[in-house]
């Protein structure tokens, strides 16, 4: 067959137009296995990584309403790792110049753009889609919504008291409906690849994690961006100390690149009072992270990416929030939220605090403390009954 159009195309998603789809076949000709398009969508999120991991949760009832589809995703080299092996989607495109042009030159049925930035809406309005759903730019470079749907999720951005105060949604709601999908509050999707569960194991044994009672992983750090959004390391420390004091109890420091100096001091100073502690690599990328993650029981975090792969791999969580709106934020039953009622000032939002990060210096460790004997003792009490049972 000769596409004698730019506008003609293979309906096959695997056909490219420079090799065959399998190998001494003629593509050219006729296809051996067609699988058609169906509903074409592009998903746009690009910033921040945890907010990329949050809106996978949108695939499930994306997939729902439109059975028959192919998704791209479009989203910053950093993200990507966090799509990986993601069975809900067809590709996933880094947000380059060359891949940007790409898309320009694709046709979409239906464009999803989560973003409410100036860059991705404005790429939003260069593509050729029957429909955008979210966000985009009006002629005097303003943030609007793109469809009426949106408009919930676009006056949170602008009312502080309605984001701070009045919000009592999540924010898979919230994009569900800016996105016109049915919501029926589906889980991320995180998924490991057979080798990195076979990594996890062999860990777990390597670091004797299987014959404890429980592993805790503290996600210590956070982004350069808002650094408000940890703990102390004295905080973290006196934490340490009061779980790794009862037998069974295994500790582990979870974090990033930029907690690595951060999270060897914690270590440091655990071991000089003959504390045990697993200090994770920190510099083996963030696949490798997620895989170190993923040998903890329980998470204590901020609101930070750490926070977002705990919920991604069903961890049970316990997050601390200061700056940011925790009533966002999702725990699907796994875990509890930490936070201030009593400031005014919280949630805010701000890189710098003007207040002595008094929503830092009041969190709770009691309550986080009891709230992981509370899970283990429940745990305990679950395996015993699946025991009887067996």
């Amino acid at each position: 067959m000769t596409l004698d159009s730019p506008e003609k195309y293979r309906d096959c998603t695997t056909f490219t137009g420079y090799k065959p789809c399998y190998p001494g076949v003629d593509c050219s000709e006729q296809c051996r296995d067609p699988r058609p398009f169906g509903m074409r969508i592009l998903v746009v999120s690009l910033d921040a990584m945890g907010a990329v991991l949050m809106t996978t949760a949108q695939l499930e009832g994306l997939r729902r309403a439109y059975p028959e589809s192919t998704v791209f995703w479009v989203t910053r080299p950093a993200a990507m790792p966090l799509l990986q092996g993601n069975p809900f989607l067809h590709r996933v495109l880094p947000w380059t110049d060359e891949q940007r042009m790409v898309l320009q030159q694709m046709e979409f049925d239906l464009v999803l753009n989560a973003d409410k930035s100036v860059g991705a809406c404005a790429f939003v309005n260069t593509l050729r889609a029957r429909e955008v759903r979210g966000f985009r730019l009006n002629t005097a470079g303003q943030i609007i919504p793109a469809n009426p749907e949106a408009e919930y999720s676009y006056r949170l951005g602008l009312d502080d008291e309605l984001k701070f105060r009045r919000n009592t949604r999540t924010g898979q709601d919230i994009l569900a409906e800016a996105w016109k999908l049915p919501y029926a509050r589906a889980e991320y999707v995180l998924v490991l690849s057979p080798e990195e569960g076979t990594f996890c194991r062999e860990k777990r044994r390597e670091w004797g994690l299987e014959e404890a009672d429980l592993v805790v992983g503290f996600n210590t750090g956070c982004s350069d961006l808002f650094p408000n959004k940890k703990m102390t390391v004295a905080q973290h420390l006196e934490l340490i100390r009061r779980l790794a004091r009862r037998p069974g109890v295994r500790v582990l420091l979870l974090g990033g690149r930029e907690d690595t100096e951060r999270n060897a001091r914690i270590a440091d100073m655990a071991m000089a009072e003959g504390i045990e502690v697993v200090n994770t690599p920190t510099t083996e990328g963030l696949r490798r992270g997620i895989c170190y993650e993923n040998l903890a029981d329980v998470v204590i975090t901020g609101d930070t990416l750490g926070m977002h792969i705990a919920i991604g791999l069903r961890k049970h969580v316990l997050a601390w929030f200061g700056l940011s709106c925790q009533a966002e934020i999702d725990l699907y039953e796994r875990g509890k939220k930490f936070y201030r009622e009593d400031l005014e000032c919280s949630p805010c939002w701000k890189r710098e605090c003007p207040h002595n990060l008094e929503c830092i210096s009041g969190i709770d460790l009691d309550a986080i403390e009891q709230a992981v004997w509370t899970y283990l003792e429940t745990r305990t009490i679950v395996s015993s009954s699946a025991g009887v049972d067996s």
